[in-house]
């Protein structure tokens, strides 16, 4: 839906110029015509969750970008969508009440990050001025050693602690931490929450003044490397934990006897710029040899919305094959990938006693599946790779997964 944009050097770009080209990122979302119209909204929905944790956890440019590709999905772009006057008219009015919502909150992040970014520029161009200024009395030094060799010098010095220092091993795009604890208040994001009724989604509070700050702990705020920002480029980790598929096979071990696939949604929850899975959801479902149709999806979004997950890929048994994904599994896993860039693939093939993480390959793969318009099992090229292993995940041994059975 977005090409990724490197943000290298910003922090010595304009302030304003600096906002425009983090409104611009925000703006990059496109619809496709091919995909279910409910797909975006779900996408919305998990947007809000996501932008809510990065408000929470101080992490406010990938907050504002979050919200400001809701905005632009839901005011400016879904109305394209084919199938758009098939959605209920309920549903567009929680839609519109999401966004009455967060707009305020994104104009004041907007001025918060406009502050901080002055803030940054100011620092840069002072510590610029200094180093100057330093240059020059090297120059008048060396000049009048040339002239008196060891003979003493008299004359002003620029002192070390003349100009605001920055950490030279510091990216160029991280903020200072001591400038954002003097330009973000706690009161003005208080983490004290509203529920819009039957939404599942947490939503800023009002901003009220009477409420009380919440206490921080610095020692354990996020910090703001390159790699926290969505603007990097790069995918944020997955966690899977370590018993994801040994338990899932227990719960597909009826089907794989009778030589049926079977399927399941992996979601969790984001916490310190990482994607937690927390969950398999097994909805209810048809299969075959080498298929899996999942049925009654309002069952999955409820389960979803209560527990307030987002969605973090799908898990799949090939009972008498390899590894891999198919034409079919290639077109489903798209959907995922074009909503959620590190949303995973898990194949579980327990004949050859093996497992596959996998994602469609971004700088080809994607696109080209997104663009292919044939249904069912159909041939597509080998070359160049349409699908590769997942390098973006980590197994954690020490965390369980908690399942979800819809089919009881």
């Amino acid at each position: 839906m977005a090409k990724a944009v490197n943000n290298m050097g910003m922090s010595i770009v304009e302030p304003h110029e600096r906002i425009r080209f983090l409104s611009n990122y925000g703006n990059m979302i496109e619809v496709d015509a091919n995909m279910p119209v409910t797909r975006y909204y779900r996408s919305g929905t998990e947007m809000v969750r996501m932008a809510n944790v990065y408000l929470e956890e101080g992490n406010h440019e990938n907050a504002f970008i979050l919200y400001m590709k809701y905005m632009t999905l839901f005011i400016e772009k879904i109305r394209t969508h084919p199938e758009y006057s098939k959605i209920k008219s309920e549903v567009k009015i929680l839609n519109k009440r999401i966004k009455d919502e967060i707009m305020p909150t994104t104009e004041k992040l907007r001025a918060k990050l406009l502050d901080r970014y002055q803030k940054e520029y100011e620092q840069f161009l002072a510590n610029k001025e200094a180093e100057k200024a330093r240059e020059l009395e090297r120059e008048r030094q060396k000049r009048r050693a040339a002239v008196s060799a060891g003979g003493s010098t008299s004359g002003s010095y620029i002192p070390t602690n003349l100009h605001v220092q920055i950490d030279p091993n510091m990216q160029p795009s991280a903020p200072d931490l001591g400038l954002l604890d003097k330009v973000v208040y706690p009161n003005d994001f208080p983490t004290s929450t509203n529920r819009l009724p039957s939404s599942g989604l947490l939503l800023p509070g009002d901003f009220d003044k009477d409420s009380k700050p919440p206490s921080y702990d610095r020692s354990q705020k996020p910090q703001y490397e390159r790699s926290d920002s969505l603007l990097a480029g790069s995918l944020r980790t997955v966690m899977i934990p370590g018993n994801t598929m040994e338990v899932f096979l227990q719960l597909a071990h009826n089907n794989t006897k009778k030589n049926i696939e079977t399927c399941g949604i992996l979601a969790g929850h984001l916490a310190q710029n990482r994607l937690f899975i927390t969950h398999i959801i097994i909805p209810k479902q048809q299969g075959t040899p080498d298929s899996c149709n999942t049925m009654n999806e309002e069952e999955i979004f409820d389960v979803q919305d209560q527990k307030n997950l987002i969605t973090l890929g799908w898990i799949h048994t090939h009972p008498s094959q390899t590894a891999f994904l198919s034409s079919v599994d290639l077109h489903t896993h798209c959907s995922y990938q074009m909503m959620m860039p590190e949303a995973i693939a898990i194949v579980c093939a327990p004949k050859y006693q093996t497992t596959g993480f996998f994602i469609l390959t971004p700088n080809y793969g994607l696109d080209y599946i997104a663009q292919c318009r044939q249904t069912g099992f159909h041939p597509h090229p080998i070359e160049p790779r349409l699908f590769m292993e997942a390098q973006h995940i980590q197994l954690e041994s020490q965390r369980k997964i908690e399942v979800v059975d819809l089919r009881r």
